[in-house]
């Protein structure tokens, strides 16, 4: 049995997008290019040819991952959180003790994390800690960079 993949409802529609423009506009672009590259002559030294089928290779790999992860998908309800209480979905604001500065971070699960986005995961060691608890807590997170220490400001929906 395979995995749950926690999803909010805004990272469910951005799979079902990527997965919807993979299958549509990007196979059609690969295809054209194998297309012109067929039409370089020999297959066996053509690298036009060979680049293509490996980006068809690793787009086709990328629609069945996402298929997959659509398959397990399991959204969270809103109606199921406890307001006030971290989960999935929640944005934090915490204030860093070691640094004395304020963060804000979005909980996603694993599929929809981006930490250039301030987006972590619910699996990921702060994630992980900040689950469950709510604004006025304190948590320690032990890394390979040792202990954070982060004091709960805020909690949004």
């Amino acid at each position: 049995m395979s995995k749950a993949v926690l999803l909010t409802s805004e990272g469910l529609r951005a799979l079902q997008d990527e997965l919807e423009h993979l299958k549509t506009v990007s196979r059609n672009e690969i295809a054209e290019k194998i297309k012109i590259a067929r039409g370089f002559g020999d297959l066996s030294e053509n690298s036009e040819y060979d680049e293509a089928k490996n980006e068809q290779a690793k787009l086709e790999a990328r629609i069945v991952e996402l298929e997959a992860m659509l398959k397990n998908a399991q959204v969270i309800d809103d109606m199921d959180i406890v307001e006030g209480t971290i989960t999935i979905g929640c944005t934090v604001k915490l204030y860093d003790e070691e640094f004395e500065e304020e963060l804000l971070y979005t909980i996603v699960g694993s599929a929809e994390s981006d930490p250039e986005e301030f987006k972590i995961s619910d699996e990921s060691p702060v994630g992980a800690a900040l689950i469950g608890h709510k604004a006025g807590d304190e948590i320690t997170v032990a890394c390979e960079a040792g202990h954070l220490k982060f004091k709960i400001l805020d909690v949004q929906r």
